[in-house]
């Protein structure tokens, strides 16, 4: 099985020695997504709710590029700096995903790259 690596300019570039996504038996998996707007690298200000759309928008172009949408993803990890932001995160989430319901891990963390809010990763199975 090959493993191939995926990168679009839609989403922010890498900030490290990993690549946006992989691709391996058929699956797309990302790296995690911060809120940073690819345009500028810098992250988007405000607090959970724009820093989580601008996180799911990007997660959307990685997933566009691949050939999928949210209706393939399978698996989704979360990572909030603060838990008391989880309903407010899940409003976002459930608008950005509509009907599609992947599996879903949502976890606290101590710190997250940049001291952004919300970092979200997923595993997607490509389209024939």
């Amino acid at each position: 099985m090959s493993v191939r690596t995926l990168s679009t300019e839609a989403a922010p570039a890498a900030i490290g020695p990993y690549s946006q996504a992989t691709i391996a038996g058929g699956f797309l998996f990302t790296a995690g997504q911060i809120p940073l707007d690819p345009a500028t690298m810098e992250v988007v200000a405000g607090d959970i709710v724009p820093q989580t759309r601008r996180v799911l928008e990007n997660l959307q172009h990685v997933l566009h590029a691949a050939g999928a949408s949210w209706k393939d993803v399978v698996k989704t990890t979360v990572f909030l700096q603060d838990m008391t932001d989880f309903p407010r995160f899940n409003e976002v989430y459930e608008a950005a995903l509509g009907t599609a319901r992947p599996a879903r891990s949502t976890v606290q963390v101590a710190a997250l790259p940049r001291g952004v809010s919300v970092e979200v990763e997923l595993v997607a199975k490509l389209p024939d």
